[in-house]
């Protein structure tokens, strides 16, 4: 059985306005100095008391906690290890099914990315549609896309099902052109992809953007009104609380260890964990970006990169809607992109690829400054208002930037969601619980092929990612 702690009543960090004269001024501090990793005031001009590195959406939600008296059993039919949105939907699919699982977290339910990100529930994917014709052929391209579409449709249906709060709605995405050549491009993929996949973008020209973002920067945009927005940390509070009502057993504060190959019988593999070990039929290895040495042939597939988020305080409603007034959930053209939206409070949220790094001592507060000047670069408006909140966490790539799911080492996995998880992630993970209930594997993503990333972008081994930021960033400049 969950509990579910009290939500804080206030989420509103109290501190006198400060204005500053030229942010542009201001010289990035040294990073190397001894002040704690958590205080990144020194970073915020314009704050005036320590602003405390704090996930925003985890100050509205309350993450239920699993009974720490509860023992593990000795065997089960499933183990999911990890409880992003891949673990927590498989898991309630499969209870739903009556089929015997575990869920095993090493640390709160929904640690990771999945309470951590932007909340934006989008379609598509990374990579360009001619590049993924070229790379897999039409006909898997258009499954794929589907998927890509049917994702945000499985995640309004199991918030509908489920009465999740978490302020789901389908308020469209647009992404915006740094480039000219960026937004000249707009026209052939809004036509490809309504040719190949009967889906329709609608293009906005420069002169109308103001419609959609309240700046003056870029060269217009593409909109996708089936994209939706989300609390992301209410959202998977949400799953965990839907998997355990289920039947779901529900393990917080149990990372395994090592999971290892039991015998040819039923229970075939034996997973150790903190709290002790049991034996199961079938595992879903659902870590994403925080996969460990306990299933090292999956860690190696990862290139785990930062993404780091600001938010400001709570915006009057007319400078609000100024910035946003439609409340899409917007992006930019760059490899090295930023993103942002409003949050249902009325903050801007901003974020981005500050640093590759996965985030650590010094990335979060180094970020935290970084973003704050693309945002004012985005809406100076926004040049004397508070940043209240600054977090990070880390994504999950692939090395050719796709999902991926199939079996590794027997188990079931799903990985590589490079940004898109919340929709795709939780797509997936009701998938594979149907795969492992007896139903056809329909998956477009599984089967294609999963390249190893060099050793340098490695999970565990990234100290080649800083070059990796460098050449996309080189990519920016030159395209």
């Amino acid at each position: 059985m969950l509990t579910r702690p009290a939500i804080p009543r206030d989420v509103e960090l109290r501190s006198r306005a400060h204005f500053v004269d030229r942010l542009r001024e201001t010289k990035l501090p040294n990073l190397t100095g001894d002040r704690k990793s958590s205080d990144v005031s020194q970073f915020l001009p314009g704050n005036d008391l320590a602003v405390r590195e704090k996930n925003y959406w985890l100050e509205t939600a309350a993450i239920p906690r699993a009974d720490p008296s509860r023992g593990l059993p000795e065997s089960v039919d499933v183990a999911v290890i990890g409880s992003g949105v891949t673990g927590l939907s498989a898991a309630r699919a499969l209870a739903k099914r009556r089929v015997n699982v575990a869920v095993l977290e090493a640390k709160t339910f929904g640690w990771g990315a999945s309470s951590r990100n932007g909340g934006m529930v989008l379609t598509g994917m990374k990579l360009a549609v001619p590049k993924l014709i070229s790379r897999y052929g039409r006909e898997r391209v258009q499954r794929m896309y589907a998927a890509s579409l049917a994702s945000i449709d499985c995640v309004e249906q199991i918030v509908s099902e489920e009465n999740i709060e978490c302020d789901f709605s389908r308020c469209g995405h647009i992404e915006v052109a740094c480039k000219q050549a960026h937004f000249h491009a707009y026209a052939e993929s809004a036509a490809l992809i309504e040719k190949e996949f009967n889906h329709k973008l609608r293009i906005v020209p420069k002169a109308a953007l103001r419609e959609e973002i309240g700046s003056d920067i870029y060269y217009g945009g593409l909109v996708d009104e089936l994209s939706a927005g989300l609390n992301p940390a209410r959202y998977v509070a949400g799953l965990a609380t839907a998997a355990a009502r289920a039947g779901a057993a529900m393990f917080d504060h149990t990372p395994v260890t090592s999971v290892e190959t039991a015998g040819h019988d039923a229970h075939r593999f034996r997973v150790q964990t903190s709290k002790g070990s049991l034996t199961v039929r079938e595992v879903l290895l659902a870590t994403g970006a925080y996969t460990t040495d306990a299933t090292p042939t999956l860690r190696k597939k990862i290139i785990p990169i930062g993404s780091y988020i600001i938010a400001t305080e709570v915006l009057g409603e007319r400078l609000a809607r100024q910035l946003s007034p439609k409340n899409r959930m917007i992006y930019d053209s760059k490899h090295f992109l930023y993103y942002y939206r409003l949050t249902p409070d009325r903050r801007i949220l901003f974020g981005g690829r500050a640093a590759f790094f996965p985030e650590g001592e010094n990335t979060v507060r180094e970020s935290a400054e970084i973003l704050r000047r693309g945002m004012i670069d985005v809406f100076p408006e926004l040049l004397g208002v508070k940043i209240e909140f600054v977090w990070g966490g880390t994504l999950d790539f692939a090395f050719d930037v796709m999902p991926h799911t199939g079996r590794i080492d027997g188990m079931h996995y799903a990985v590589g969601y490079a940004g898109h998880g919340v929709a795709i992630g939780t797509y997936l993970g009701t998938k594979i619980a149907g795969i492992i209930c007896g139903e056809p594997n329909d998956i477009p993503f599984d089967g294609i092929p999963f390249p190893t990333p060099p050793i340098g972008l490695r999970s565990g081994h990234t100290w080649a990612l800083p070059l990796a930021g460098a050449y996309y960033k080189f990519l920016d400049w030159v395209r």
